[in-house]
């Protein structure tokens, strides 16, 4: 079945259900801890790679509807070839017309961000299809749960397609509740004319942190890269129940000049509920303490266990949960290093030692909420491996959560 010409007609077709697909990839791949087998796993990883921009009397399409007629006379200029692909949609340069810039100025910069056309209206078929490809000879481990796996991925979709939604995150992000007084961070602003298919917003400074001129950044200003991106996970968890889920590195650009970790992409944002960050704190406390007992107590109390597992399931479980919570713990040195040849590198590869465990003894789909959650927290981990940052974490841990209130 998987011969190098059939796995090219598969890229190729699902290149063009990139939302399906990608987000396929994106919760089958924990980042660097694959689950997938190697054929299956090469196709994802080759769509991701893959670059779909629509014609361009299409893009004029999307836009006319969207915007109307005179679409146009919103800018002074607009450049019609993309400079990004996302997942469902692409993203041009653009300069306001003074009469819409928010300062009333001339010259404001901003980015367009243009949805694929009928990309909501495709994600059952896209999905039902790409779920045929992988059930065809069983390839996957049963413990996947694939139907649940298909339904949240199809409802999560279903919210990144709407650019109202996102760009409501943006201005929530943005106020002071959350970061728009922290000059540490800069999240753009949103063109008050932007809709569901299309999204403007202020164009900003700077590079991928996953691009190779960060990684050969300074050691302490790629510590402070990491430490931030940590502490904000931990701060969306804990104080602002909302958290952009979407560990893809494009979505934050440094900016070495001025110091500011620029946030660019919210249509993956999830809230979270206060009895499930009350759960999930209890759960990371417990496992920080080595508390096997509570941990299996929170884990039951949030839906990843049933009480029916065998102890192979149930230490496989705790164990990586323990692991996990290391660089939290009162009795890990600091400042924490990661990156090659440090004990984090050892940790994660005992975690993904214990995933094909779980996949074969697990009774129960993980808790809806921890599919994207443990994607983030596992981009931000991989984030500061692979800058080799050394982080004071059990100070950022302290810092969000001893003010946490329960209820």
């Amino acid at each position: 079945m998987m011969t190098e010409a059939n796995i090219t007609r598969l890229v190729s077709k699902l290149s063009q259900m990139r939302g399906a697909a990608l987000k396929l990839g994106q919760f089958m791949s924990i980042q660097d801890t694959h689950i997938l087998p190697p054929d299956v796993d090469k196709i994802f990883r080759r769509v991701q790679d893959s670059a779909h921009y629509m014609p361009d009397w299409q893009m004029q399409q999307v836009l006319q509807t969207s915007l109307g007629e005179t679409w146009a006379d919103n800018f002074i200029s607009f450049d019609r070839i993309p400079f990004a692909a996302a997942s469902i949609g692409q993203v041009h340069h653009a300069v306001l017309a003074p009469s819409q810039s928010p300062s009333g100025g001339s010259g404001q910069r901003v980015a367009v961000k243009i949805q694929f056309p009928n990309i909501a209206n495709s994600i059952a078929s896209d999905l039902g299809y790409v779920k045929m490809l992988l059930t065809a000879g069983s390839l996957l481990p049963r413990g996947l749960f694939l139907d649940r796996t298909i339904q949240v991925m199809k409802d999560e979709l279903a919210d990144e397609c709407d650019y109202s939604r996102e760009a409501s995150f943006l201005k929530r992000y943005g106020a002071s509740e959350c970061l728009g007084e922290d000059a540490r961070f800069k999240v753009p602003w949103v063109w008050p004319g932007s809709t569901e298919r299309v999204l403007v917003m202020e164009h900003v400074e700077g590079i991928s942190i996953g691009d190779a001129v960060i990684g050969a950044l300074p050691q302490e200003e790629r510590n402070e890269i990491a430490s931030r991106v940590i502490e904000l996970c931990l701060r969306e968890l804990f104080d602002f129940r909302l958290m952009q889920t979407d560990p893809n590195f494009t979505n934050f650009l440094w900016n070495s000049r001025s110091q500011q970790l620029s946030l660019v992409d919210f249509g993956a944002t999830r809230e979270y509920k206060k009895e499930f960050t009350d759960n999930w704190l209890r759960l990371l406390q417990a496992a920080a303490s080595e508390d096997r007992t509570a941990c299996a107590e929170v884990s039951r109390s949030l839906g990843y266990l049933t009480g029916e597992e065998n102890e192979i399931m149930l230490d496989a479980h705790i164990d990586s949960m323990v692991l996990l919570a290391t660089p939290f713990k009162s009795t890990t040195l600091q400042p924490f290093a990661f990156g090659p040849g440090t004990p984090w590198a050892d940790i994660t590869a005992r975690i993904r030692a214990n995933i094909p465990v779980m996949l074969k003894h697990r009774l129960t789909p993980p808790p809806r909420e921890t599919y994207s959650l443990n994607r983030k927290l596992s981009g931000a981990f991989l984030l500061a491996s692979r800058l080799r940052a050394i982080v004071d974490t059990k100070r950022l841990w302290d810092l969000v959560v001893s003010s946490y209130k329960f209820d």
